[in-house]
């Protein structure tokens, strides 16, 4: 049913112009539950991770048929605030992108512009609230005002989640946002996924199908711009119902 699920997508086709990108994907995404999404490059995830928070309408000459719904609201109905929109929809990015500015700056940049930073005390336990979340306040708590730069990469994607967070979202989307990390910093984000789906529902964009493995409840194999399958993770990587799917997870494929 509609209703038990955060996103219902349904006959989603996407469009860079004249090419299309994503035909005929059919999806529901649950609530407090980690959904990845796997493929070779370029086989259209990231494009629909982009849809679910409208990113996408950055793209000169992009367009979307068919219908995404969040909790119900079709996002993009003309009466939809996008703004409003990617504050409930949050997207942590491939690289980690901290502003040049100071840590507290950096978790204050959301509820600052959207007008919900409220006094200097509520602020301040925001950040606080948002960077123990992320696993950063013990690193951070006593350089609040460092310069985001200086922390390590793992650091600085983990203070992206909480810059994030700060915002009160109900989705983040992560568009393979461990690829540029070590092994160690990429364990402690895992670690912390699995943390924040009590409070969130999350979607990954991922290349490596034993992190998929780790920390989703549900995966989706697309393949040159189709949902191939969708299913509890473990169905997925122990009885795939598709050949494409069981030769993409063995690596006879992709």
């Amino acid at each position: 049913m509609a209703e038990n699920n955060i996103f219902t997508v349904r006959d989603l086709d996407f469009y860079y112009s004249e090419k299309i990108a994503l035909s005929k994907i059919n999806i529901d995404i649950r609530p407090n539950l980690v959904t990845a999404l796997i493929g070779p490059s370029g086989c259209g995830k990231s494009t629909f991770l982009r849809c679910l928070n409208r990113m996408n309408d950055t793209i000169a000459g992009s367009r979307v048929e068919g219908q995404i719904l969040l909790n119900g609201q079709d996002i993009y109905s003309s009466i939809v605030d996008v703004v409003d929109l990617r504050q409930r929809v949050g997207m942590v990015f491939q690289k980690p992108n901290p502003f040049p500015q100071s840590i507290y700056d950096n978790v204050a940049f959301g509820p600052r512009v959207l007008g919900i930073a409220g006094k200097k005390a509520e602020l301040n336990n925001t950040i606080e609230k948002s960077l123990t979340n992320a696993a950063l306040w013990n690193d951070v708590k006593d350089k609040l005002d460092q310069d985001a730069l200086s922390l390590s990469l793992g650091q600085q994607q983990r203070l992206c989640i909480a810059r994030v967070l700060a915002v009160e979202p109900e989705v983040i989307l992560m568009d393979e946002s461990t690829s540029a990390l070590d092994p160690i910093a990429t364990l402690k984000i895992e670690e912390l996924i699995s943390e924040l789906k009590k409070k969130y529902t999350i979607v990954i964009v991922t290349h490596n199908m034993q992190q998929a493995a780790r920390v989703s409840d549900f995966t989706g194999l697309f393949w040159l711009g189709e949902l191939v399958e969708f299913a509890a993770t473990t169905e997925i990587f122990l009885h795939p119902k598709e050949k494409l799917t069981e030769a993409y997870i063995t690596g006879r494929m992709g």
